[in-house]
């Protein structure tokens, strides 16, 4: 288990990241809201309330929460079925019920069945996604900027046509130049970047929005036909005085509570969303660095709390998004302070100072998103995965496909189905034993280990105290599957932060591809 922190006691590196994360959120929150059929502030009310409320009641270190492009079908059908925007804003709040009755229920390890390689091909698949729809706004695309996850778009196209149209039919000198030059710094910046003294904490992301405005302000100045209007700019709504920012948020009403497809919105709204944050969630656990484990049923309560406030003050429905989370880990974060302050930037931002904010390229925060899916979709990515064998790549890749072409929902559930067709002799009475006595913990696998084990192996080695000496007994299995070598090798990294001697016995601890990880912290191979 991990054990509490203070809030603030990474904040060296999650005040960085929470930058990085406000100015990726920025743009989509606008755009969602936009592509929903709501009002914009909607959208920015659930980055708000994404990051400050259910960061702090969620215990994922790293995943950050927000409107979702995944859901902009769902809420744009039911604010046209629905009577008004605020009814619609009453099923956000039962929603939010019904996510936290889930949480009761212990729902939440329905996400633990989820295979690894299906989870990479997620996250390849949004990191190919962020670059086919990104480009097109680095060179000057006008269209909404939404980052959604469907191939096919509201004006009739798809992904390629419009990938191909921003490069062809609406390249915009001004752009392009910002657009090409932002992405090529936050390349080199990764490999330049001062690991010692100040400049060590200077987001990339916030030095290309500078870079942005700046270049757009001499454009106006030296090549006026150059300069990017309004419709190239970020679009906050912008209010007069407090009593005009307080007007931006909508109340919920209730008054339709008695009617069917209110339940039926809430309870649709409830299940994607709790689908889209577990696998989120999940995803970000597999690529955080100290790979803590998040308690998936808790963060259904935390994403339930999110939607009960966003629902009661106007916002969209909130849930845990793989490009702000993945952004925050690639940027450093090390807790969910860094989640918090992002809200609290986008709050700040908003209500002091929209006339700033509203002289931001899209083409700069493009850049910032393209780099985000280079790093989540690197080549070595589907190296590694050939060469674990065809039992990972095919499900992996089969998932790439499937969401490239389809959306995510659909694209996870493609890439579930061939996964599990890979899964062979199911075993489902109970393979692990675990025993403690004091500081001395027994883990014994009785038999092979395959993916249905995996489940069981994790609630075995969450039951291990901090300061203890674990054996792993390994040594009746002559084939342990890689889904469960990864939770092994995720609990042997974090041991050195809860000061766990872990002893591997068991040939197959050797012989497995990849192997389980002789050198972490007090490992050893009896």
């Amino acid at each position: 288990m991990n054990k509490p922190q203070s809030l603030l006691s990474n904040w060296l590196a999650d005040l960085p990241a929470s930058i990085v994360v406000a100015l990726v959120a920025l743009p989509l929150c606008l755009g969602i809201a936009l592509a929903s059929g709501a009002p914009l502030f909607s959208g920015l009310i659930a980055g708000i309330v994404g990051g400050i409320v259910v960061g702090l009641v969620s215990r994922s270190p790293l995943s950050v929460s927000g409107p979702a492009a995944g859901l902009t079908v769902i809420v744009l059908d039911a604010i046209q079925s629905l009577p008004s925007y605020q009814v619609f804003l009453a099923a956000v709040v039962i929603a939010g019920i019904i996510q936290i009755v889930f949480s009761v229920s212990r729902a939440g390890l329905l996400s633990e069945f989820v295979p690894s390689s299906v989870i990479t091909g997620m996250l390849a698949a949004i990191g190919l996604i962020l670059i086919l729809k990104q480009v097109p706004y680095a060179v000057g695309y006008e269209k909404d900027f939404e980052g959604s996850e469907n191939f096919l778009n509201a004006e009739g196209g798809n992904t390629l046509t419009t990938f191909w149209a921003g490069l062809t039919e609406s390249l915009t000198p001004g752009a392009a130049i910002i657009g090409i030059s932002c992405t090529a710094f936050l390349f080199l910046w990764d490999k330049i970047k001062p690991k010692q003294g100040p400049l060590k904490l200077l987001p990339g992301p916030l030095v290309v929005v500078v870079m942005g405005v700046v270049g757009n302000a001499l454009f106006a100045v030296f090549r006026p036909e150059w300069a990017l209007g309004p419709k190239h700019l970020v679009q906050v709504p912008m209010a007069d005085g407090f009593n005009g920012f307080v007007s931006l948020f909508t109340f919920s009403d209730f008054s339709a509570i008695g009617t069917g497809i209110l339940w039926t919105t809430a309870l649709t709204l409830a299940i994607v969303a709790s689908l889209e944050s577990l696998l989120s969630v999940k995803a970000v656990d597999e690529i955080d660095p100290r790979r803590r484990t998040t308690n998936k049923n808790w963060e259904l309560l935390a994403q339930g709390s999110g939607n009960i406030v966003s629902g009661l003050i106007g916002g969209l429905p909130v849930t845990s998004v793989i490009v702000r989370s993945s952004a925050n880990v690639l940027a450093g974060a090390e807790s969910k302070a860094s989640a918090v302050m992002h809200g609290v930037w986008l709050l700040l931002s908003v209500a002091l100072i929209p006339a700033i904010l509203n002289l931001i390229p899209l083409s700069a925060l493009a850049a910032v998103l393209i780099a985000t899916g280079y790093k989540l979709t690197n080549p070595a990515l589907f190296i590694e995965r050939y060469r674990q064998g065809l039992t990972q790549f095919i499900p992996f890749v089969v998932t790439i496909g499937a969401i490239l072409f389809t959306d995510l929902l659909i694209g996870i559930l493609v890439g579930l189905t061939v996964g599990f067709a890979f899964v062979i002799a199911r075993n489902f009475r109970p393979a692990i034993t675990f025993a403690v006595d004091g500081e001395d913990c027994l883990l014994r696998a009785r038999r092979n280990l395959y993916f249905i084990h995996k489940y069981e192996l994790q609630q075995a080695l969450n039951k291990v105290p901090d300061n203890s000496i674990l054996v792993i007994d390994l040594s009746s299995t002559s084939y342990v599957d890689l889904d469960n070598i990864d939770v092994i090798n995720a609990f042997i990294k974090s041991a050195a932060f809860r000061k766990i001697d872990v002893h591997v016995r068991g040939d197959v601890a050797e012989r497995t591809a990849p192997k389980i990880n002789a050198p972490s912290y007090g490992v050893r191979f009896a």
